[in-house]
């Protein structure tokens, strides 16, 4: 073993030196120059830093770096995350998106121009003026749809979502507020009063025929018993002709 390498390293280390710190790391770890000014030590990480990626050997696992626009990549030729100013599309990072796809600022991705979708048109509403349905001949009717899907930076805008056009109706006049309900309680009046009309008759009628039932009843008892007439034959005597 060389005088300036040594055994009893820690951080993970399986040799290293005073000058250059890590010279091979212990199992599953990764080896990383790390730059401090205008020197170079040698460091033993569980995973690659930001702006490195891990290569695994037989006899030693490696970090090495990643493309100078890439932040975060998986090999040197397929980034995962780039840095400011660029766009990721494809394990690449790129200054502006290829045709047909835009640049999402928020995720820093490259992605397909999404365009606006709506639903299909409402039934058109009751021809209306105002807020009422009556008291006009010329009045406007409209239909609504909804947004469905909201489009991208560059995709096409939402048209309008809402439609006016003109109407005629046959001219009616509007009743007055309350009228209506006036109308129904004092045609309930005039129904119960009815009904309660006809329940008086019928308890006159009632007691009319029960009282004349009454009075028939007590003129049958006042009347006298009609007697018998005699009869005529039994009355007469028997004529004595002798003489």
């Amino acid at each position: 073993v060389h005088p300036n390498v040594s055994q009893g390293c820690q951080g993970g280390c399986a040799t290293c030196s005073d000058y250059n710190g890590c010279l091979s790391c212990k199992p599953r770890l990764f080896f990383v120059l790390e730059r401090i000014g205008m020197k170079q030590i040698g460091v033993c990480l569980s995973s690659c830093p930001s702006g490195y990626y891990g290569t695994r050997y037989p006899d030693i696992n490696k970090c090495a770096k990643c493309k100078a626009d890439c932040d975060t990549c998986f090999t040197r030729n397929f980034c995962t995350k780039c840095k400011s100013g660029f766009y990721l599309y494809s394990g690449k990072c790129l200054e502006k998106c290829p045709d047909g796809l835009e640049a999402n600022n928020h995720t820093m991705e490259c992605t397909s121009v999404v365009h606006c979708e709506t639903s299909e048109w409402s039934p058109w509403s009751p021809c209306m003026k105002k807020g009422k349905t009556c008291g006009f001949k010329r009045g406007n009717e409209v239909r609504v749809r909804e947004i469905v899907q909201h489009p991208s930076a560059r995709g096409n805008p939402c048209p309008a979502t809402s439609e006016s056009r003109k109407c005629i109706v046959q001219r009616k006049r509007c009743q007055k507020e309350g009228k209506g309900k006036k109308n129904r309680e004092e045609k309930r009046k005039k129904s119960n009063k009815d009904e309660s009309k006809e329940t008086r008759q019928e308890s006159k009628g009632r007691a009319a025929r029960r009282q004349n039932r009454e009075q028939r009843e007590n003129n049958n008892k006042m009347q006298p018993k009609k007697r018998k007439a005699p009869n005529k034959e039994q009355d007469l005597a028997p004529v004595d002709t002798a003489h």
